[in-house]
């Protein structure tokens, strides 16, 4: 759930630079339809991880804390890695350490 999450972040933060960018060019008149093809993107993204993925990943983290029973300090990271892009990767790379140390499990 946190490299979905991480994920949509990325491509959310890199699209509304885009956007950015297409607006500069936009108002600049160098490119005027630019702007207009790809305002979609970040508005679609931003709302699948704003509305759905977002949540569905903080009600996991929640419970993995729950039954796990780690430091309460792990859910704030969890919570902070939906704002900060990159946190999600490190914070699964940490917690998979922590809860595994010998490595996963075999099915």
């Amino acid at each position: 759930m946190s490299f979905i999450t991480g994920t949509t972040l990325i491509i959310l933060i890199f699209f509304s630079l885009m956007g950015g960018f297409n607006l500069l060019v936009h108002f600049h008149g160098f490119n005027p339809h630019l702007a207009k093809k790809l305002w979609f993107i970040p508005a679609v993204i931003g709302g699948a991880h704003g509305f759905v993925l977002y949540p569905i990943y903080m009600i996991c983290s929640f419970n993995l804390v729950l039954k796990t029973k780690i430091d309460i300090k792990y859910i704030a990271l969890m919570f902070g890695a939906g704002f900060i892009p990159g946190l999600a990767f490190y914070l699964e790379s940490r917690m998979e350490k922590k809860l595994f140390p010998q490595g996963r499990p075999r099915a």
